[in-house]
């Protein structure tokens, strides 16, 4: 109850993945890796603000459920490579995310998962979802000699 007013603060939730993004940078150990976010909801507006204000770093992302279109104006800076996710009984969250593709410059493609509803939460939907993410990563970060 107290912090619900951040849910949607997605200048604040980006620049705390940026953070997040740069922490992992200053590691000897992890800079070499690639990086990738994923994002649920609001979480997915605040992965693409980050992959906007770091496009060097993040090479994908990936959004489950997502509302890319509370990204605004960074949808046209995002380089990274990019997966929409989202349920297909989710039909206004479908139009959302179909918008804000047309805005974006970088490789996207929306992934309709049939049969699911805006939180996944029907069987196997959530399986499904990881499956595409982690597809998605394996296909588009490759780091030192090829690993992902």
């Amino acid at each position: 109850m107290h912090t619900a007013q951040y849910r949607f603060d997605v200048e604040r939730l980006g620049t705390r993945v940026s953070a997040a993004v740069d922490w992992a940078r200053g590691h000897a150990h992890l800079r070499a890796l690639p990086i990738g976010c994923f994002g649920a909801s609001t979480g997915a507006a605040a992965a693409l603000i980050a992959a906007a204000e770091r496009p060097a770093v993040i090479g994908a992302v990936v959004s489950r459920g997502g509302r890319p279109d509370l990204a605004g104006g960074a949808l046209r800076r995002v380089t990274a490579q990019t997966l929409l996710i989202v349920g297909g009984d989710d039909e206004p969250v479908i139009e959302m995310n179909r918008d804000a593709m047309r805005q974006m410059k970088a490789h996207v493609e929306l992934e309709i998962v049939p049969g699911a509803t805006h939180l996944f939460e029907e069987p196997g939907t959530l399986e499904q979802v990881a499956r595409l993410a982690a597809d998605w990563f394996a296909r588009h970060l490759v780091g030192p000699a090829g690993l992902v």
